[in-house]
């Protein structure tokens, strides 16, 4: 499963996560690209959650979460570290369900992160954050990452990287994602 923590319609990091679902794909394993608009939710309240049950949306995140061995994550970053629209899917993604395992979206996952910024880290800062969160829930974080910086200047009119290193790591993050699952399964 692939998706950038950004609802931006132009975002970068949906571009950016595009590249490396592709190589994901290239590599033999399904993707799922997803986009965080297509599945609207509340900010996460334990008090909403215990009057109304989890938002329909949240619950079908989750279930593709569920279903999926790994994750690509773009994040774009906001002030230092990661968006709210990602952190919130995470945490109603993460809220358990009766009769299930806890953090069973999350546990025994895999994730490969990349990030885009206008800025010159390219979202670094970001994904130290997102690599704790996840390593915390029971995902195994790759050790490799990219963060485009300049990202407004970084793309090319079909989507790839204009600079062949990015280009390269970021396909590299989406092959290793897959030849990890591959082995793992």
């Amino acid at each position: 499963m692939a998706f950038a923590g950004s609802l931006r319609r132009d975002s970068f990091n949906k571009r950016l996560v595009k590249v490396a679902a592709r190589a994901a794909e290239g590599a033999g394993t399904a993707v799922s690209l997803i986009d965080l608009n297509d599945f609207p939710m509340p900010i996460f309240n334990e008090d909403l959650e215990k009057a109304e049950g989890t938002p329909e949306h949240a619950s079908r995140l989750k279930e593709l979460m569920v279903a999926h061995d790994g994750f690509l994550v773009a994040s774009p970053e906001y002030n230092s570290s990661i968006t709210g629209v990602l952190k919130n899917a995470i945490d109603w993604a993460s809220r358990p369900a009766p009769e299930e395992p806890p953090l069973v979206a999350f546990r025994g996952k895999v994730a490969g992160l990349l990030a885009a910024s206008p800025g010159t880290l390219g979202g670094l800062r970001g994904l130290v954050h997102v690599r704790a969160i996840l390593g915390n829930i029971g995902v195994l974080v790759l050790p490799e990452q990219i963060a485009v910086a300049r990202a407004h200047e970084a793309f090319a009119d079909d989507g790839t990287l204009k600079d062949s290193k990015q280009q390269e790591r970021a396909l590299g993050i989406g092959r290793r994602l897959a030849h990890v699952l591959q082995r793992l399964a």
